[in-house]
């Protein structure tokens, strides 16, 4: 139970400091420009600047009710108010059923370093500039060496969302083929995008989710993000972002050393979502490795 004496300053505080961290994107976004990590960031994921600011307790936590708590998704008995579990589950017990396969799939697994950031390349390959699906950022390579980099370094990508992107011409060089009812058997923690997802089911369980595992589900999708167009096909030195030059040996092996680090980052936050998990119902141990359409 937390007084409005203990929860107020710690929502200020909060919403401070994400709208201060988040000022940049809120006037990029007003003036409708272009950014190739905010983009994806607010544009793939589902919330917003104001929501990500806006202070939750999480699952589990009372607090003191001055009548500001969304009664779409609280419970109050006029001094208390806590997330309505029943509720929550009645709307979302498919999404957090999702949500826990595939969490606590990839926390069993052990990290694998070996992909090298081709599947950002294997979503160019054999097209020209024009026809990306970031038109506006230019390439780093030509066309055609950016294809005999795919075809010599190889694809091993066994994200499903990432691997859909993928060109058709690229699709066959893949290793495997995933797909989303084999998500559960091919996602591992050191993924760049299986560690992003943190941030998808962070908002995917929200207001469930204590605004501080939020926020930092969402800094190492930012993280991810950034180092994910670095070692593209893109150049995105216009926007402060140098290569990671992974069509070289040096830019590999810095390439698997960044996964290793968000790897470690994921760990605590994916066993933080695993928790809120069960704090909603669902017993971890007893989850099965089946995504629902």
């Amino acid at each position: 139970m937390l007084t409005l004496d203990e929860w107020r300053p710690r929502a200020a505080a909060h919403r401070a400091m994400v709208q201060a961290e988040l000022a940049d994107v809120v006037h990029r976004r007003d003036r409708g420009q272009k950014h190739p990590i905010d983009d994806f960031l607010f544009h793939y994921y589902n919330l917003r600047p104001s929501h990500l600011a806006q202070w939750h307790p999480g699952v589990g936590v009372e607090v003191a009710d001055d009548g500001s708590w969304p009664v779409a998704t609280y419970r109050s008995d006029g001094q208390r108010a806590a997330i309505d579990v029943e509720r929550f589950m009645a709307k979302r017990g498919s999404t957090v059923a999702t949500a826990a396969s595939l969490l606590s799939a990839a926390q069993r697994e052990a990290p694998r370093f070996g992909c090298f950031g081709m599947h950002e390349w294997a979503m160019v390959y054999r097209l020209a500039e024009n026809e990306t699906r970031h038109p506006y950022l230019p390439l780093r390579l030509s066309p055609e060496r950016i294809a005999q980099v795919v075809e010599q370094v190889g694809c091993r990508c066994s994200h499903y969302d990432a691997f859909r992107f993928f060109t058709p011409e690229a699709r066959p060089l893949n290793l495997i083929q995933p797909t989303r009812e084999t998500q559960p058997l091919n996602d591992q923690p050191g993924c760049l995008h299986v560690n992003m997802d943190l941030y998808k089911w962070a908002t995917k369980l929200h207001p469930a989710v204590p605004s501080e595992l939020l926020w930092e589900t969402f800094k190492l999708a930012r993280d991810i993000r950034v180092v994910d167009m670095r070692a593209s096909a893109y150049d995105l030195r216009a926007w402060g972002h140098e290569p990671i030059p992974v069509e070289t040996s040096q830019g590999r092996a810095t390439y698997a050393e960044l996964q290793r680090r968000f790897a470690s980052r994921a760990q605590p936050l994916r066993a933080g979502l695993l928790a809120v998990v069960e704090a909603l119902g669902v017993p971890v141990a007893q989850i099965p490795n089946v995504v629902q359409p």
